[in-house]
């Protein structure tokens, strides 16, 4: 290139004149186009290459897998460390009402739910590469697994002859059995989930569009609502799923609706009024409050102690949670046998938790300028789910509402969600008694689907409608 200028007149613009080579077609073609491909390397030599060590390698690999080791020594405990006690209180506040009722939801007493509110939060603080998402128990996650627990272990298994040749359930056969199926389910989804981060299945996440994912959390939040009908109403009907699970749970509602607790609808419909109360409360005066108003928890306390007080149980006939035992379980191995009659269910369940907790990591992400890795999301969900069910776990993945919390208050790192762990479980060790008296009381495409083929069948269908959207947008 080279740079022309009309010196004798000053006020001439500069020029430039440019030389490049002059192509053909025969040179484009066999250049350009139609290259000669390397010689490629043998499978013994790539193995070779792979399994081939030093010691930046084997850095390289701890620290992937192992996140907490690249931030943890650099720690700013000035900066940090007062936001992220303050967030991880709350978020531990939140955590406790939250995994009782979903337990519920999984069709498991709901102590579960506090041990599924430890151990995964603990690992991931080590395994997790997102900084604000809180992992634990989660409404969509829960209901699709009570689906299972209620399909492999009924009422029907477990009905024994009572007074005047009536039937009746032995409930704690029937829930030692679905804590078994859920137990062998959360390591089965580990499994899944584990695998499919090895073979960097991550890339699955770009699918997931946030219509769709708008869509799926709408339509679960439907099915979560319709599930929580008859415990508001204080009826008892049986548990529904699969396709127009939702039509069949409000004609049985419907059907029952005759036998509604009075007190026990009061009781939630205050309940219902006072959170909405307090989230209007946060919502206005966020900028103001340190920290949220804590609704559940006080609903949790306020409502325990007037059950306690005036035995609402024995005098007006409201359920209540029951016994919680204090202290943690023994591992135990879960039940393999039922693998097979579980793999479906787990591989749906599987790419469901990982599409929320990557869907919200990506989204804080974005936020706060970091990045996150979806293999290695897979791979910390999946040891969380594994190595969390050999003591009595079920599976999790991240909320929606407890990632906000932590995030709004003041959460910097994982170091939040290890706090809130340790939250849970001083009171499943000290208190959990305290509970026992507590009342129980795309998008079209995705909403729909999910809404009418239940959320498992509902993810496929949304999933296949998006990549056909992408293959024909690709093509035309």
């Amino acid at each position: 290139m080279e740079l022309v200028t009309a010196s004798e007149e000053p006020s001439a613009a500069l020029m430039y004149h440019v030389e490049r080579p002059i192509f053909n077609e025969g040179y484009i073609d066999s250049e350009l186009l139609h290259r000669k491909k390397r010689t490629p390397k043998s499978f013994q030599r790539r193995i070779a290459e792979h399994l081939r060590c030093s010691s930046e390698k084997a850095r390289s690999v701890v620290f992937g897998f192992l996140p907490i080791l690249t931030w943890l020594p650099s720690y700013p405990l000035k900066e940090y460390l007062f936001g992220d006690i303050v967030s991880g209180i709350s978020t531990g506040v939140m955590q406790l009402p939250q995994g009782l009722a979903y337990a519920m939801l999984a069709a498991v007493p709901p102590v579960f739910g506090l041990y599924s509110s430890f151990y995964p939060v603990l690992l991931y603080t080590f395994l997790g590469t997102s900084k604000h998402i809180s992992i634990g128990t989660f409404a969509v996650i829960s209901l699709m697994i009570g689906g299972v627990a209620v399909r492999e272990a009924p009422d029907s298994m477990f009905a024994v002859n009572g007074t005047n040749a009536s039937q009746v359930v032995d409930f704690e056969a029937r829930d030692a059995r679905r804590v078994e199926v859920v137990v062998a389910l959360t390591t089965l989804v580990g499994i899944i989930q584990f695998v499919l981060g090895l073979l960097r299945f991550g890339f699955l996440a770009i699918y997931l569009t946030e219509p769709l994912v708008r869509g799926f959390t709408t339509a679960a939040a439907v099915h979560v609502s319709v599930s929580q009908i008859k415990y508001l109403l204080g009826v008892h009907t049986p548990r529904f799923n699969g396709p127009l699970s939702v039509v069949h749970s409000l004609d049985a509602v419907f059907r029952n609706i005759a036998s509604t607790n009075v007190v026990t609808l009061i009781i939630g419909l205050v309940c219902m009024v006072f959170l909405y109360f307090i989230k209007d409360l946060n919502e206005r005066f966020k900028k103001k409050l340190p920290i949220p108003i804590p609704g559940e928890i006080i609903v949790v306390i306020v409502s325990t102690g007037i059950s306690y007080g005036m035995v609402m149980s024995e005098n007006y006939g409201v359920e209540v949670v029951g016994k919680i035992p204090t202290g943690l379980l023994p591992p135990k191995i879960p039940d393999f046998s039922v693998f097979p009659n579980l793999f479906p269910d787990a591989f749906a369940i599987a790419v469901v938790g990982f599409s929320i907790a990557i869907s919200l990591a990506k989204t804080f992400a974005l936020k706060h300028g970091y990045s996150v890795d979806g293999n290695q999301e897979l791979i910390a969900l999946g040891l969380c789910n594994f190595m969390s069910s050999f003591f009595h776990t079920f599976v999790v993945t991240a909320s929606m509402s407890r990632s906000l919390v932590q995030e709004s208050t003041g959460g910097h790192t994982e170091i939040a969600g290890l706090l809130a762990s340790i939250l849970v479980l001083l009171v499943v060790v000290a208190i959990g008694f305290v509970f026992q008296p507590l009342p129980t009381a795309i998008w079209l495409v995705s909403f729909f689907a999910s809404v009418l083929l239940g959320l498992d069948y509902g993810l496929v269908v949304a999933m296949g409608f998006a990549i056909l959207t992408v293959i024909y947008r690709t093509q035309w």
